[in-house]
């Protein structure tokens, strides 16, 4: 049985309105005092009125737009001239990876308020980093959760509905790449078996309730629906690498989306349209057409991207297939996790991914 180190969950969660309060008490019981907040700017406006309430002494300090090594060093080097006590995320992935890189850094605890529902960022004991001209650079997994996860249903309903879809496109990825990877091993053993449980359930329900959710979040309703999907985008997402450990968290797709990183093209879009992206062309190359005509009906339904066309590369697709498969199979990355694999075979399912779906456009 293969050994997995198993990270489930945050020491505490709440999902609820209210829930921030619940984080002030908690805070409060940990006799921390100062703490320092990080937070975008748009995301801020939205939180500041859910924060500002608990009357929390607190450092602010915004982002600078992504996620680099070299803004942990900056955050990190105001968190110990403050001499904070821990630090608190309130925004989207880039910021609550910030946060739990700069706490990895100072050996500090650090709490989450997430502002979107885009990806599971923050129940992961991981950040992704980027270089300054958001490029994929690499990831680095923890050894700590977080403290405390606090979500405000109102907070995330406020936010734009095209993070909520790039949301469901990232956390419907969880299935495909946790099954690939999982079909590797003879016997499971039960943390493996409870993070396919968890990506099965990823893909189940937001497949059946993923538009219904964003429909709700438009007309401003905090339906069943709507919470059901975001706890499926953070909760449930986070659990498939929590508890699968490395057979649980990326392959073939979020390969993909760090090749599309390549093209300039595409980085006005979304993390999760292009891991969305990346499930058909994984779904290519593991030879399963069949699977990629299944999920088209949903992926129209949730405007999910198809193609690169979608994705704003509109020209020379044949440079934009090398490219992407160059920057998609560099030695470490994940796709190499499903089997040994060639930029010519990424650049080809890509190309056949796009004839295919031409023919069905004709038919």
């Amino acid at each position: 049985m293969e050994a997995v180190l198993v990270q489930g969950a945050p020491t505490s969660y709440r999902c609820h309105q209210g829930a921030l309060f619940e984080l002030k008490t908690i805070i409060e019981k940990e006799g921390w005092g100062k703490g320092l907040l990080v937070h975008g700017q748009q995301s801020w406006r939205v939180a500041e009125p859910f924060i500002n309430p608990l009357q929390l002494k607190l450092v602010k300090v915004r982002y600078q737009g992504e996620c680099s090594r070299a803004e942990v060093e900056r955050i990190t080097e105001l968190a110990r001239r403050e001499q904070v006590d821990y630090i608190l995320g309130v925004g989207g992935g880039k910021v609550i990876d910030l946060a739990k890189a700069s706490a990895n850094h100072l050996k500090q605890p650090f709490l989450i308020v997430p502002t979107l529902a885009s990806n599971c960022a923050a129940w992961t004991p991981l950040s992704v980093f980027y270089d300054q001209n958001g490029t994929f650079t690499d990831y680095q997994v923890f050894n700590r959760n977080a403290f405390m996860v606090a979500i405000e249903p109102e907070l995330i309903l406020d936010s734009p509905s095209s993070y909520l879809r790039a949301g469901i496109g990232d956390t419907i990825a969880k299935w495909y790449e946790a099954d690939v990877l999982a079909r590797q091993l003879e016997d499971k053993g039960i943390a493996i078996e409870i993070s396919l449980h968890a990506a099965k359930l990823c893909r189940d329900v937001l497949l059946m309730q993923g538009a219904e959710a964003l429909n709700d979040q438009q007309h401003r309703r905090v339906s069943p629906a709507f919470l059901r999907v975001i706890e499926t985008i953070i909760m449930a997402g986070g659990m498939v690498g929590g508890f699968g450990d490395r057979y649980g968290r990326i392959a073939g797709a979020h390969s993909i989306h760090n090749g599309l990183t390549a093209l300039s093209e595409t980085h006005r879009h979304l993390h999760g349209n292009k891991v969305a992206y990346g499930i058909l062309v994984q779904l290519v190359l593991e030879d399963r057409l069949d699977e990629v005509n299944t999920l088209l009906p949903y992926y129209r339904q949730l405007k999910l991207p198809t193609s690169l066309k979608e994705l704003g590369v509109t020209s020379q697709l044949d440079q934009a297939y090398q490219l992407v498969a160059q920057a998609a199979t560099k030695p470490g990355e994940s796709i190499h996790l499903i089997k040994p694999t060639s930029s010519a075979e990424v650049a080809s399912a890509m190309e056949q991914l796009t004839n295919w779906l031409d023919n069905q456009v004709k038919k």
